[in-house]
């Protein structure tokens, strides 16, 4: 860290050019590892999730491929405001993520960024990312993009994620978002299909978060987040994860109904399927107090979603 804070000597008058040189290697380091801070602050994962679940909503909306023009638009302006959700976020949460082991190393804790510099970049993010909407959406995609970023910096990590113990569910709407921001960027309007879309990644996202919140209980416990795992008992936890397994898979299959074919439905009830075996495994082990390995439903719930949206899209170009 010590290498971003450091100010570069001078050169002296008589000294040798060699000496300017080989600073230059070091400053080249100094930016190449600002400029990976301040990517690690937008979370790329979390970006994934937009490509996964928005690109096959907009060719579902079109009964196709939409414009590549189109697509192209909202990736970027998503990218944008899933960034600068994720960057203020950083920047809201830096006195409980210098707390969690999980995230002491990230660049606001870790002082590789200082909290003035990410705040101003997660706000230009924002700006940029709406700027693009409003020019080349329409007004429905724009304003779902804003309300998506106000409710996940303002409504989730400064009210729901400290207080109470249902903020993984109604942070759940968050991460959904984008399915209803693509559908209104082709459409300028919201059908029974959006929201159903909708619901399969509100739904997923509980299977998916509360074994990562299962894995770091301790950390969670130490910054004072009331995460479900936290501060409900075993049988609680087992119970909402296959529960909301269980209601993921089932609303999968009513998009089915809304008048897809067998190219999603069948893939969609393959993988359904064995999503709820591991939320069932993974439930009963640490009912009987097993060793779990709940990553494992975790990354499971990844590769669950992906399939899906990916059927989607196959079905729609078909």
């Amino acid at each position: 860290m010590s290498m971003i804070t450091e100010r570069p000597v001078s050169n002296p008058a008589g000294q040798s050019p060699v000496g300017a040189t080989e600073e230059a290697p070091g400053r080249s380091r100094n930016l190449r590892v600002v400029l990976a801070a301040y990517l690690t602050l937008t979370k790329p994962r979390i970006v994934e999730l937009l490509l996964v679940t928005t690109v096959p909503a907009m060719m579902l909306a079109h009964g196709g491929m939409p414009s590549l023009w189109l697509v192209a638009v909202v990736l970027v302006g998503g990218s944008l405001a899933a960034g600068a959700a994720s960057v203020l976020n950083c920047y809201l949460d830096r006195d409980i993520d210098q707390v969690m082991r999980r995230t002491k190393r990230r660049p606001l804790p870790a002082h590789t960024v200082t909290p003035r510099n990410a705040l101003i970049f997660g706000l230009v993010l924002a700006v940029v990312s709406l700027a693009i909407m409003v020019a080349f959406t329409n007004l429905l995609a724009a304003g779902l993009t804003l309300a998506a970023i106000l409710y996940y910096d303002v409504v989730y990590t400064l009210w729901l994620k400290r207080t109470t113990v249902t903020n993984t569910f109604w942070g759940g709407a968050c991460g959904a978002a984008p399915v209803l921001i693509g559908w209104a960027a082709v459409t300028g309007s919201l059908s029974p299909m959006a929201w159903a879309l909708f619901a399969v990644v509100f739904f997923w996202q509980l299977p998916h978060f509360y074994p990562l919140a299962m894995k770091y209980k301790d950390d969670y416990a130490r910054a004072g987040i009331p995460m479900l795992p936290v501060v409900a008992s075993v049988r609680r936890v087992n119970a909402e994860i296959v529960l909301f397994a269980w209601l993921t898979v089932l609303t999968s299959l009513g998009v089915w109904a809304l008048g897809l074919s067998p190219i999603y439905g069948v893939p969609t009830l393959v993988v359904g399927a064995i999503f709820i075996i591991e939320a069932h495994k993974l439930a009963g082990r640490a009912s009987r107090g097993e060793a779990v390995k709940p990553m494992r439903l975790f990354h499971w719930s990844t590769t669950y979603l992906t399939i899906v949206f990916a059927a989607a899209a196959l079905d729609a170009l078909l």
